[in-house]
């Protein structure tokens, strides 16, 4: 599958890396191929294209949008997704650690609106980039969990095939509100690792009776 990233930094970068080594071809959606954050990715894995944002956008079946929060508004209005999937990546962080829309709304309903046809679904969010590097437990006989939601159940399908390629089984929330719910458990992971010293290699496993 192609697949785009707006946005290479450390979340960018964890997952288009795992997915091209499970064979995915990777795009970097990028206006300048010159940054500092393409020729990084690049010098990491020379098998990234890049690609103007837009012509980014038409060659790939999915994309992802891992960018600073407070960059997204610019960032996607002025672009055509044409009904494609995009990964919302992305968390609105406040002062303190606290939820950067005040928990009124959630980001990615906030993406929605900006990318308004796009099929928004909420991924990858609710750990750090060190579990998107590495998502193996071998003392469990449990994989970890990737939670998403969205709007689209064929939307939602396509990333459930991603996270079997991740490592990661699948547990669809619901619709795109519930996002916000999403959001506030990155907000518990953060506070955990960042905040209070946790260290980083957990995640949660969705276990049924």
């Amino acid at each position: 599958m192609k697949l785009a990233f707006i946005g290479i930094g450390n979340v960018g970068f964890a997952l288009a890396n795992n997915l091209q080594k499970k064979g995915h071809q990777i795009i970097i959606a990028h206006n300048d191929a010159d940054s500092k954050s393409v020729k990084t990715a690049r010098a990491r894995n020379a098998s990234f294209e890049v690609r103007p944002v837009q012509e980014a956008i038409n060659e790939s079946e999915v994309v992802f949008l891992a960018t600073p929060f407070n960059a997204n508004e610019e960032v996607l209005k002025p672009l055509d997704f044409a009904d494609k999937v995009l990964v919302d990546c992305t968390n609105p962080v406040g002062p303190g650690i606290s939820h950067g829309l005040e928990s009124k709304i959630s980001g990615a309903e906030m993406v929605q609106e900006w990318a308004k046809n796009a099929k928004v679904v909420k991924a990858y969010t609710i750990y750090g980039f060190e579990n998107f590097e590495n998502s193996l437990f071998p003392k469990y006989n449990v994989k970890p969990v990737m939670m998403i939601a969205g709007n689209h159940l064929s939307a939602k399908e396509q990333i459930r095939g991603l996270n079997t390629d991740l490592g990661f089984d699948t547990l669809d929330v619901g619709d795109l509100l519930q996002s916000l719910h999403l959001e506030h458990m990155t907000l518990l992971w953060v506070r955990m690792v960042r905040a209070n010293g946790h260290h980083p290699n957990f995640t949660w496993a969705y276990l049924e009776r």
